[in-house]
């Protein structure tokens, strides 16, 4: 079989293998391919691997002997599904693989906003308590996480496992769901009730229609002034001017952003600079032991393809 790696870059530069692939076939790998290259590259392969090169009808019919599209992610709205499927493509994501690694994600947000640990080393560093007069001083405000409210939206695994920490550290946990769920000591209520309530709120829902935008001025208006957003979901999720615009005017807190809308960002994005707005680089899902996890289960998801029993197909 003639396997195409896309998009090397994006899951390894060079400290987790993608050896494995080659045991399936006569791979050929690309750091990172432009899209109007994605044709090309893949040209008569039967399989190619990619993270968020985007796959459409016309690239798909470029490619007669395509049989295979895998994902090493979760997400794939970047294929278009409806037409793999009318054209016989198999298409395989990998679900559940950064689980652990994206709720630790979202805790390193809340612990920053609850015990401001680089804000005081920073002054530290800085000679603050070198010229202090006391033996602790206390300028920058902390606060307990115990008996505080985490509000979750969006509670598949990863908002399971946000739920758990939570407890952990003695908070109340609601959270809102499209489907009924039950979860020991968790409240499930409206997403609206979940921005009243909450003085964190996660986000883990997909980007549909419908999640498109679910962080808007209105709802951000229904908030605590003291809340704070956590969002590792989908960057559309949030609107993102709505979003800085809350932050400026104290509508609410702060906020901890994995994603935004366009990434990479860009240069105008309001969030950038915005007041007590931490931003990382889409990083989450990326310690070496989840990405070592990821490449695992891609590899097994096309031998399982080449055996016959495709495993998690989204088509």
């Amino acid at each position: 079989m003639k396997i195409i790696l896309l998009e090397e870059k994006t899951v390894s530069q060079g400290d987790v293998s993608l050896d494995g692939f080659k045991t399936l076939g006569q791979v050929t790998g690309y750091p990172l391919t432009p899209q109007d290259k994605v044709a090309e590259r893949v040209g008569d392969a039967e399989a190619v691997i990619i993270n968020k090169t985007v796959f459409t009808r016309e690239i798909m019919e470029k490619c007669p002997n395509l049989r295979y599209i895998g994902l090493c992610a979760t997400g794939f709205n970047n294929v278009d599904i409806k037409a793999a499927a009318e054209l016989g493509i198999t298409v395989c994501n990998v679900p559940a693989y950064s689980t652990s690694a994206v709720a630790q994600q979202v805790f390193s947000y809340v612990l920053h906003f609850a015990s401001r640990t680089a804000d005081y080393n920073a002054d530290v560093q800085s000679g603050g308590w070198v010229r202090s007069d006391t033996f602790s001083y206390f300028t920058i405000p902390t606060f307990e996480l115990s008996g505080m409210t985490m509000g979750i939206i969006g509670f598949g695994s990863i908002g399971s496992a946000v739920a758990r920490i939570a407890r952990a550290f003695g908070m109340n946990v609601i959270a809102s769901t499209r489907t009924p769920k039950t979860a020991e000591g968790v409240s499930f209520v409206s997403t609206e009730e979940v921005f009243k309530c909450a003085d964190f709120i996660s986000l883990h829902c997909p980007l549909t229609e419908e999640t498109k935008g679910l962080v808007n001025l209105e709802r951000l208006r229904l908030c605590k002034p003291t809340a704070y957003i956590i969002n590792t979901s989908r960057g559309p999720v949030v609107n993102e001017n709505d979003l800085a615009e809350a932050l400026s005017s104290g509508v609410i807190a702060g906020a901890g952003l994995d994603v935004v809308e366009t990434e990479p960002m860009k240069a105008d994005n309001p969030l950038l600079g915005a007041k007590n707005c931490i931003i990382t680089p889409h990083v989450a899902w990326a310690p070496v032991q989840t990405r070592e996890r990821l490449i695992a289960a891609a590899v097994d998801n096309l031998r399982s393809f080449i055996d016959g029993a495709p495993k998690n197909k989204v088509n």
